[in-house]
């Protein structure tokens, strides 16, 4: 969505128009989603910033003034109220939630094995991820898999880009080692090495 058109939006929102609200929350609810859930781990609680984040704008559109592109904006207030949300946690909420393999894969479908493989795969790269500081991981979600440009992410992150710089660098290092090692424990070849 363009930038006019978001500004449009905020001003009839800000005329308490409830068909512009919900044109913009269609188009950047799944991006804050997304976003958030992958700081807080809990679809509940995701669904719970969402809902705060998008409240913040129907209650006052006219704090965005522009500054930045919307959708940082927004990930900015989403990522205040998730740290805030992640930060109330109790030591007996912070569990691993990782589906049983039994209910991934029935043992006899022909490419049970094919899934199985995949899930691992996905549950090391998960695991090196979840081993980065929470900047790292942030910055590493905002960077891949949301394409914020290195300014976007300075802006959510309050920090010069050339910190977003060595955030990405050192992440991408630090998981490249987990990697490896989790390979060379499974007997693959290391992450990087000549096959």
């Amino acid at each position: 969505m363009d930038d006019d058109r978001v500004r449009e939006l905020l001003d009839r929102i800000g005329r308490h128009e409830e068909p512009a609200f919900r044109e913009l929350y269609k188009a950047f609810s799944r991006r804050v989603y997304t976003y958030v859930l992958n700081m807080v781990k809990d679809h509940g609680r995701a669904e719970e910033v969402l809902v705060d984040t998008m409240y913040e704008v129907w209650r006052a559109p006219a704090r965005f003034r522009g500054d930045s592109q919307f959708g940082t904006w927004l990930i900015g207030i989403a990522r205040n109220k998730a740290l805030m949300v992640h930060r109330a946690r109790r030591p007996d909420e912070l569990h691993d939630d990782l589906d049983d393999i039994a209910e991934t894969t029935a043992a006899d479908t022909p490419d049970g094995f094919a899934q199985l493989a995949g899930k691992q795969r996905s549950e090391g790269v998960q695991h090196c991820m979840g081993r980065l500081s929470d900047e790292h991981r942030e910055c590493m979600h905002l960077v891949f898999f949301e394409g914020m440009s290195l300014a976007e992410v300075s802006q959510v992150q309050g920090c010069p880009e050339n910190t977003v710089k060595t955030r990405l660098f050192h992440a991408r290092q630090k998981i490249k080692k987990c990697l490896s090692l989790l390979l060379q424990r499974e007997g693959g070849s290391p992450v990087g090495a000549a096959s």
